[in-house]
């Protein structure tokens, strides 16, 4: 098969610890090739090529917590809605992304997770990286948009059993910590490389401390469905501020957190651990109106979605959204939001050789942005899929 190349030119190169004016990068079939200054490059007039004309270049992001968009979900269970979610999410700048489950029946669960075993990558659209389990093993009090009725105490074997259905897909689970009373569980997870991260949890930070010993590393949708900050108990919001080793999923839509709050954690969680996620459910990309979660009925207006009684079920939030809200919340560079959507969930999920940065080698996940954060290209393994549409003016007549 004849090799592949895309050159891209005139671009601000934003790398993990240095950027580069006036750059360069050259793709070899699904991978950076080279990168460097303009002058560095010869011969490429034969090379299909994309001129930033100034734009900067970061890497794609990475969405560690979505369960749908565009009309279908991860709990579908089926091929096509895996595709469409794949083909979707580069409008909004991911690139890559894992299938979030919901607390459900063990058939439906199963029939998602063996859904996702089954799934193969295409060339040009999002990477499906695999599952984040969410739930069942949480706490009823606080389910959220959970169905409680499905929870369950954490078991081992039954994890085994979905994570051999998943072809081993599952990377992260969230559950409430202070359901594993021994610790056996979490550090069975933390033992076999699974990404464990609190939440829908009543822990306290006693609970949290335990936790943290066994290998509970994360933070679920960080002040939503937890414990939060009191002076005698400071919980789980509270251990999100204390303890350096967990990193913290945070929804900024300005619904789920406030914009004062999102502030508050910029500056004292701070950007080397914030991941941002969407947690979005299927009606992202929809009209407002009547759509389901999880087995049920959530109602969704131009801004967020909510079951009946005004309890927020997921968002309709898109990554590209919530890095430009975080930079107005926060005040955040480009190089801090590099870190957040993209270098971040990469090293927590153990695929930073391959994603997360700009570099030689790794796969081309590749955004070009203008300075308001306009995404104007979003680049998957070394194919464009997706380019702002230009809308052309009125004639000058």
């Amino acid at each position: 098969m004849k090799d592949q190349y895309l050159f891209i030119k005139n671009i601000q190169i934003y790398m993990e610890t240095s950027t580069v004016p006036d750059g360069c990068l050259l793709i070899k079939n699904n991978q950076i090739e080279r990168i460097g200054m303009s002058n560095d490059f010869t011969n490429m007039e034969e090379v299909e090529t994309i001129d930033g004309q100034g734009l900067h270049a970061i890497p794609g992001f990475i969405d560690g917590h979505i369960h749908g968009v565009n009309g279908t979900d991860v709990m579908d269970g089926t091929p096509e809605a895996l595709a469409n979610m794949c083909e979707t999410l580069p409008k909004e700048g991911t690139t890559s992304f894992l299938a979030t489950t919901i607390t459900q029946s063990t058939e439906n669960i199963e029939k998602a997770l063996k859904n996702v075993a089954r799934y193969e990558n295409k060339s040009g659209t999002a990477e499906l990286i695999g599952v984040h389990l969410e739930g069942p093993y949480i706490e009823k009090k606080k389910a959220g948009a959970q169905p409680p009725m499905y929870t369950v105490p954490p078991n081992i074997l039954q994890f085994k059993h979905w994570q051999a259905l998943s072809g081993n897909a599952i990377k992260t689970v969230t559950m409430a910590p202070e359901k594993d009373t021994d610790g056996s569980f979490i550090q069975y997870l933390y033992e076999q490389g699974i990404n464990v991260s609190a939440g829908h949890t009543e822990a306290g930070i006693a609970d949290m401390k335990k936790a943290l010993k066994h290998g509970v590393k994360q933070v679920t949708h960080l002040c939503n469905a937890m414990t939060g900050l009191h002076h005698r108990d400071i919980g789980v919001v509270g251990a999100a501020f204390l303890f350096d080793e967990l990193k913290c999923e945070l929804i900024v839509d300005g619904y789920h957190v406030s914009k004062d709050m999102v502030h508050l954690i910029y500056k004292n969680v701070g950007v080397d651990r914030i991941m941002l996620v969407t947690d979005s459910i299927r009606a992202k990309c929809m009209q407002p109106g009547k759509y389901e979660l999880g087995g049920q009925q959530v109602v969704v207006d131009d801004e967020v979605a909510a079951l009946a009684d005004g309890r927020l079920a997921g968002s309709i939030l898109k990554l590209i959204d919530g890095a430009k809200n975080m930079v107005e919340y926060s005040g955040a560079s480009i190089e801090e939001l590099v870190k957040m959507t993209a270098l971040n969930p990469a090293k927590q999920l153990n695929i930073f050789d391959r994603k997360g940065s700009l570099a030689v080698g790794k796969d081309a996940d590749i955004l070009l942005i203008d300075d308001d954060l306009a995404l104007k290209y979003t680049i998957c393994r070394g194919k464009v899929a997706f380019k702002e549409e230009v809308k052309s003016g009125a004639s000058n007549g």
